[in-house]
């Protein structure tokens, strides 16, 4: 059966299962230069399946470390974070520099910790709808697009909302108010069509494969559109 997919965006199939590993390793191999750590974008929709895609990618790359967009967003804006995450995060990443960033709001609302990226990173993975957004296209050097059908996604976020995990809680608004989930949609939706990160992908994920795979060593991916 065919992905439900947003109308612009092209189904990335025919979709085959390949080793996790096989694709990490060819990936990271795109990173040559040994000073920096290797610079990969996992990008999608809401409830595509980035977060667990970038999860184990950086459980096989010993030292890795994720950058949630979530988390440099964090009371500032939706989408409009380019900036926070081009001189917070990459280009100290890029120029080969250890990372201990406070996004202006966390300092404004009193958030507690930092984003850390240390000496000696191997791989940084920056995850999150918008995470290989055109403004950083020159800063990354490979792009994952998780390309997932809209049912499942209705699904998951229904799933989601009414057991929130801890990355939605620790990004909850400071004054407790309510996720606003209609508020992101809004603009979610002309952003990604504006993007189409898809056309700039290395590769295509499927977070919601129908083909048989093992999901414990396997992902399912596409040809890039």
């Amino acid at each position: 059966m065919a992905l439900q997919l947003a109308q612009e965006e092209p189904e990335a199939g025919p979709w085959r299962a390949e080793r996790l590993s096989t694709v990490v390793n060819a990936l990271t191999r795109r990173g040559l230069d040994q000073s920096r750590p290797v610079v990969l974008a996992v990008d999608g929709r809401s409830n595509s399946g980035k977060t667990t895609l970038a999860a184990r990618i950086r459980d096989l790359v010993p030292g890795s470390v994720i950058i949630h967009t979530d988390d440099i967003a964090w009371e500032h804006s939706r989408f409009g974070w380019a900036d926070l995450l081009i001189d917070g995060i990459l280009v100290p990443v890029r120029q080969g520099q250890a990372v201990s960033y406070r996004p202006p709001r966390w300092e404004e609302h009193g958030r507690v910790g930092s984003l850390e990226v240390p000496a000696g990173c191997p791989l940084l993975i920056i995850e999150g709808d918008g995470a290989g957004r055109r403004e950083v296209a020159h800063l990354i050097d490979t792009l994952i697009w998780v390309q997932a059908d809209e049912r499942e996604i209705t699904r998951r976020a229904a799933v989601r909302a009414a057991d929130r995990p801890a990355a939605d809680l620790a990004n909850q608004p400071h004054d407790g108010a309510p996720i606003d989930e209609d508020g992101w949609l809004a603009e979610e939706i002309p952003f990604n069509t504006a993007q189409r990160t898809w056309e700039r992908a290395d590769l295509v994920v499927c977070g919601t494969p129908e083909i048989p795979y093992d999901p414990g060593t396997q992902i399912v991916i596409g040809r890039p559109s």
